[in-house]
Formats: structure tokens, C-alpha cells, sequence
């Protein structure tokens, strides 16, 4: 281990105990003079929104990129797997690989990828060339995270320093509004290719300020064995399958075959790869206690709330589309959503209790569940300024809960052993993101079945059987006549008109329909959480005192 390094003055700094890397992989934290915290800080900012980007500009506009490499909606489809299935699993990789190679070789190998992934578009070679950028930008986002924690925690004193990797991971999720309310502005002259080239140009940036500032040096250990090259192999195409599954189901429909034995692969490779992990002598994952009450719950809470959150992306992105407003007409609505966002990362990590985890999670679906139940009575003339409240809310607490959900599982991993960092990280990542991925498809299915029981209903009432729709009908069609001579082109055209009137207001109640579900599921797990953390304060219990007392040993130790 490194006990000394030369710092951007070129003296050599020998490292107190307290300034030590806290486990391999991670770099020292010296005591830094306020102005080189200033712009670790700063670094630390630019790097979080840098990584969010990666999926944030690509999900905001996933249909302008679809039209210009003209690309059908299956393999629009493939361009989202492509990034969620490295992105789901790297982090397990790049974990061990920091506590192997350095957190120099690990920042080098990440900022080569950031350019090269954004590089490659530059090009713009088709849809090949894009699958592979939308690959490497995958493992970019899982590492960038990792990358901007270390550069907030450098800055911030060290009572503060793990809320810097809590505040990282919440604003690569602010920067998906972010990027919403930007890219109209991209955009505007209709040349996809802005959109490289302003994210190759944040890379360049990037690559620039990381070798002005480097992070200071840590300590390495052999991580990597032999039966790895076996189970993270089967690890990643599992979770791949299982994207391509949750992605693809909703744009070809869950009875075509092929999705079958995708997801029957997906849950053989998978538990292939645990049933090796759980028989090692030192596995990559541990499995029992991954495996225990507490870590199940813990998983399922979190992706709970990832399902629950996506009623944001699905739902209301997808009410005002089909009422017919395009981005440019939702600039304002991203920046209040953005502002909300961001009010939820910064008040999630500065109200941090660590005694009390759960009071927060508690708040977010208590704001989930109202703001989507504002949601329910949208119609045809819903404008984006309907929804600014209702959205916000939905926004704030889908940031607020992060932080809390990702501390708890930090301080059990933690009191375990830093060896069980790996499958925290593991755990919370695919929480995440495969969270996010269910409740999308989830929700998509149940709106397209809701649409059709809408359309049956709507049918009756715009039967030309009935004498005043009849009337109606014809009545539209006589004021034509002075554009269209022939009457029966003329009530051919009112009839679609008609129908794609009764289509469109199906859509809308389908929505509503969504957001009853997702409030009414809201207020039933805020219901069934409270009654616990009721029962624990009635107590005096503290769910996590061993681990926060195991926490505070370890902090004793080491200063």
C-alpha cells in the first residue's frame, strides 16, 4: 500500500493514519487545502452529470435517434438493451477491478471508454456502430458514478465524506430531466449529430479535468480468481437476457416465443452462476446473506420503489405525447421536473439520519402516492402546466429514497466486511435498474390492456347505429363539402376522424388508469412500512444499531 505520493505541487505527502484509503480500490483522502476541495467538488458535480448523461440523452431521445438511423421500434429496442445489460452488471467487474489494477488504471480505463464510446458516434456508421457505443456507454455510466464519489468525498470533510457517494448516484438520476429539458435545444435544426458531438465535447472535458486534478493513490489486493472468468460470464448474459426480455416484451408482445426461452435461459444462467457462488470457498457473491431476511426486503423495497417511479417516464411522458405535445413544447415542464429532482438529491443527503433510514422512504411513497392520484382525472385538453405539482412531487421522491435505501445497505455491507461490499453494489445496481426496467414493461402491458377495454366501451357510444351519432356524423361530413365533392370520401373521412378521436381519449384513460394503480400501490406499501416502522419506535428499536455501531469501531480504528 502506498504510504506517501507526490500532490499537484510535487511534494511528497506522507499519509496519516486517518488519511489511509478506507478499503482497496479506493484512494487515500488526505487533508486537502479548501481550494483543492473546492474543485474536487466541482469535478466531483461535473463527473455525476457527465455519467448521467450517458443514459440520459439517449432515453430523451430515443425517437429522433430512432428516425435517423431509421430504425425500427424492435431495434430501438436492442439500442436500450444494449446499454442496461452492461450497465446492470458491471459494477461487480469494476468493483474488483479497482482493488486489483488501482484507482489509477481504473480512472485511465474509464475516461478511455467515455471518449471512445461517444467517439464512435461521431462517425455515425449505422446502427452496428451504435449497439457497440451504447455497450461501452453502459459500463461508462456504472464506472462515472464510482468516479464522481470519489471526487465529492475528496471534498468533503470527513463526517461527510459517504454522503458523497450517495449524492452521486442521485444526480446521474437528475440528469435524465436534465437532459429532457436540454436536447430540444440540441436539436433544434433537426441534426441528431449535435447530440454527439455535445457528448463528445463533455467527454473531452472531463478527460481535461481528471488529469488536472487526479485522485490521490490506494492500495491494491489480488481480487480476481479463476473461477470468475465462469460466473460473471454467466451473470452477464443472464441479466442480458432478462433485459432483452423486459425490453423487448412490450414492443413485440409477451407471447412471441423467442421471449420464452430468453427468459428460461436468463433464469438458468442465472442460477447457475449463484449456485457456483454459493458452494465457493471464497465467492465473488454471498449468496447467504444476500440470500437473508433483511437483504431481501431490502432488495425488494428498492425495486418496489424503482417500479413505482416509473410512472414518470412511462406515464406522464407518455400522457402528453399522446395528446399531441412534442419536446419542444415540454421545455418548461423538464426544468420544473429537473428543479424537483434535484430538491430531492440535495435534501436526501443533507436530512440524513442514519438511525432512521426508514422515515424517508416512508416520505417518498406518501408523495408518490399523492402525486400520482393528482394524475387520475388527465383528459384530452391536459397541458404540461396540469401537471408541473403533481410531477414534481413524483420527481422529488423518486430521488428522495436513494440515498437512505443506498446507506442501509452500505452500513450492512460495511459492518460485514469490505468483501461484501461487491454484493451490496451488486444487489442495489440490479435492484435498480432491472427495477426500472419491470415497471416500465409492467406498466406498458397493463396500459395496452386497459386501452382496449376503453376502446370496447367507447365502441358503443360511436355506433352509427345510434340515430344521434348518426346525425352527428353527417353533420361533419355536409361541412366538408366545400373541400371534398364525393359524400361517401366525405364521411369516410369524418368516420376516421372519429375513431381516432375515441382512440385517443382510450389512451388518456388508460393512463389515468396507471396512475390509480401505481397510487393505490403507493399508499399500500407506505401503509404496510409505516405499521413496521411504527412497531419499531414503539420499541425503541434501531434497525441498523449493530451496524452503526460496527460503523463507528471502524471509523475509531482508523483515525
Amino acid at each position: 500500500m502506498p504510504r506517501k505520493y507526490l500532490d499537484d505541487q510535487g511534494d511528497t505527502h506522507v499519509f496519516k493514519p486517518h488519511e489511509r484509503p478506507f478499503m482497496p480500490g479506493s484512494p487515500a483522502s488526505p487533508d486537502h487545502p479548501v481550494a483543492r476541495r473546492v474543485a474536487y467538488v466541482v469535478m466531483g458535480l461535473y463527473l455525476a452529470i457527465v455519467g448521467g448523461f450517458q443514459n440520459g440523452l439517449m432515453m430523451a431521445n430515443l425517437t429522433p435517434m430512432q428516425g435517423h438511423f431509421d430504425l425500427t421500434p424492435v431495434e430501438s429496442g436492442w439500442v436500450v438493451v444494449a446499454y442496461n445489460m452492461t450497465n446492470a452488471c458491471m459494477s461487480i467487474l469494476l468493483f474488483k477491478a479497482r482493488q486489483q489494477f488501482g484507482i489509477q488504471r481504473f480512472v485511465r480505463s474509464i475516461l478511455l471508454a467515455l471518449v471512445v464510446a461517444n467517439f464512435l458516434q461521431l462517425f455515425d456508421a449505422g446502427y452496428g456502430l451504435e449497439l457497440a457505443a451504447r455497450g461501452v456507454s453502459g459500463i461508462v455510466g456504472s464506472g462515472m458514478i464510482t468516479l464522481a464519489a470519489f471526487y465529492l468525498m475528496q471534498g468533503l470533510p470527513p463526517q461527510w465524506r459517504l454522503l458523497g457517494l450517495l449524492l452521486s448516484l442521485e444526480l446521474t438520476q437528475v440528469a435524465l430531466p436534465l437532459a429532457k429539458a436540454i436536447s430540444p435545444l440540441l436539436l433544434s435544426d433537426g441534426i441528431v449529430s449535435h447530440l454527439f458531438v455535445f457528448q463528445f465535447g463533455l467527454s473531452l472535458v472531463a478527460v481535461g479535468l481528471v488529469n488536472i486534478l487526479q485522485v490521490p493513490p490506494g492500495e491494491t489486493m489480488r481480487t480476481f480468481e479463476k473461477l470468475d472468468l465462469l460466473t460473471f460470464p454467466m451473470l452477464a448474459a443472464g441479466f442480458g437476457l432478462l433485459c432483452a426480455f423486459l425490453v423487448q416484451g412490450r414492443i413485440v408482445w409477451w407471447t412471441t416465443p423467442w421471449l420464452g426461452f430468453a427468459l428460461a435461459a436468463s433464469v438458468i444462467l442465472i442460477g447457475g452462476a449463484f449456485f457456483i457462488e454459493h458452494n465457493r470457498r471464497d465467492p465473488m457473491l454471498h449468496t447467504r446473506w444476500m440470500g437473508s431476511g433483511a437483504l431481501i426486503q431490502f432488495a425488494l423495497t428498492a425495486a418496489l420503489v424503482r417500479v413505482l417511479t416509473s410512472e414518470q417516464n412511462f406515464g406522464a411522458t407518455g400522457l402528453l405525447s399522446a395528446i399531441g405535445y412534442s419536446n419542444l413544447q415540454l421545455v418548461s415542464y423538464h426544468w420544473v421536473l429537473t428543479g424537483a429532482s434535484l430538491a430531492g438529491a440535495l435534501l436526501g443527503v443533507t436530512r440524513l439520519d442514519p438511525t432512521d433510514l426508514r422515515r424517508p422512504i416512508l416520505i417518498s411513497l406518501a408523495v408518490l402516492a399523492v402525486g400520482a392520484l393528482l394524475d387520475t382525472h388527465s383528459g384530452l385538453r391536459t397541458g404540461p402546466a396540469n401537471l408541473y405539482v403533481s410531477q414534481a412531487m413524483i420527481s422529488f421522491g423518486a430521488i428522495y429514497f436513494m440515498g437512505p435505501m443506498m446507506m442501509e445497505g452500505l452500513l450492512r455491507a460495511i459492518a460485514r466486511g469490505p468483501s461484501y461490499v461487491v454484493s451490496f453494489v451488486a444487489l442495489f445496481s440490479l435492484s435498480q435498474t432491472l427495477g426500472g426496467l419491470a415497471g416500465v414493461a409492467a406498466l406498458s402491458a397493463f396500459h395496452a390492456i386497459r386501452v382496449k377495454a376503453h376502446l370496447m366501451t367507447l365502441g358503443q357510444t360511436v355506433s352509427t347505429n345510434d340515430p344521434a351519432m348518426a346525425q352527428a356524423i353527417n353533420d361533419l361530413a355536409n361541412a366538408l363539402s366545400g373541400t371534398m365533392n364525393d359524400a361517401v370520401v366525405r364521411r369516410a373521412v369524418v368516420g376516421s376522424q372519429v375513431v381516432g378521436e375515441a382512440a385517443r381519449e382510450a389512451t388518456v384513460l388508460a393512463y389515468n388508469d396507471v396512475f390509480f394503480v401505481i397510487g393505490v400501490m403507493s399508499a399500500m406499501a407506505f401503509v404496510v412500512l409505516f405499521a413496521r416502522w411504527f412497531y419499531d419506535r414503539r420499541r425503541g428499536h434501531i434497525p441498523l444499531a449493530k451496524e452503526l455501531e460496527a460503523m463507528q469501531k471502524m471509523r475509531a480504528q482508523a483515525q
